[in-house]
């Protein structure tokens, strides 16, 4: 099934993002977690390829199993990152022949080591290239992301919104947001995408703070601020990793509920892999 359909029934939308264990340990370790997230019914799950756009093979694989074993939606990832075009169409067919039809495009991070993205040799420049062709088979649902802060290597939210316009338009039936802990921005961001004409539905991205130096390194590479109420929580309780999981446990409730209050379109969670803390989070904002 298509994501996008559920969308356009008028479904409130609940998914979970998951991403591939490193080379070095099994894949059974991932299928774990999906077996308890199984039980709380997410609408999909989306798989990441890793860090530098790494473990696309795994990510892949992990894929056609969430879709085809657990009989779960999946959102696959595919990143401009280290393939040609050749190799993209191998990738995308890979997906097709799998019963995948739901893609996330991205133009992915650069490799570790690396601070600037340069494309492979006969490769995409860009996520709205990405878009583009893969929108021409006409056979999958195409989400792309959106920054309510804005991209770290745009300089301005004007141009970053007119950036995030072209990619939609180049065939784009959803977004999904980065991780942003202030709803304040992600309203404001709302308003003038809407202003500009892009009117495909919102997936709203949410990372509960479960360990306080593992969201500062991840907020300092995608560029979302921390504000000043969260930084107080982590601040009494990043020392302690029992409590700051329960604070970040109820500021991501808290968060959910004045979204829903907001009337967005469905919640997207990044899960760490952390199925426990998943399904509390759900329970406790009536999502599941």
């Amino acid at each position: 099934m298509k994501i996008c359909d559920c969308f356009e029934q008028g479904k409130f939308v609940v998914s979970c993002e998951i991403f591939p264990p490193k080379p070095t340990y099994p894949l059974e370790t991932v299928f774990e977690t999906l077996t308890d997230l199984k039980e709380l019914k997410p609408d999909f799950i989306s798989v990441t390829y890793g860090a530098g756009g790494g473990n696309a093979a795994r990510s892949i694989e992990i894929a056609a199993r969430i879709k085809n074993d657990f009989k779960i939606e999946t959102l696959a990832h595919l990143t401009c990152v280290g393939s040609s075009h050749k190799e993209m169409e191998a990738l995308v067919d890979q997906l097709a022949e799998n019963g995948i039809e739901n893609i996330l495009a991205l133009r992915g991070d650069p490799p570790q080591g690396e601070t600037e993205f340069t494309p492979a040799a006969n490769g995409y420049s860009h996520a709205s290239d990405l878009i583009e062709e893969i929108n021409k088979r006409g056979q999958f649902c195409i989400a792309a992301a959106a920054y309510p802060e804005g991209h770290p290597e745009c300089a301005a939210m004007a141009e970053d919104i007119q950036n995030l316009k072209f990619k939609v338009d180049r065939g784009v039936d959803f977004l999904v947001t980065q991780l942003f802990f202030d709803n304040d921005k992600y309203y404001a961001f709302e308003e003038k995408i809407r202003k500009i004409g892009i009117i495909c539905p919102i997936h709203i991205g949410i990372m509960p703070v479960l360990n306080a130096a593992q969201v500062k390194r991840i907020t300092s590479l995608c560029s979302a601020a921390i504000p000043a109420g969260l930084q107080k929580i982590m601040d009494r309780y990043g020392n302690c990793a029992a409590d700051m999981e329960k604070a970040g446990i109820e500021y991501a409730c808290k968060q959910i509920d004045a979204l829903m209050a907001h009337r967005v379109n469905g919640i997207h969670l990044y899960t760490m892999n952390k199925a426990a803390q998943t399904k509390t989070i759900l329970q406790h904002t009536g999502l599941r």
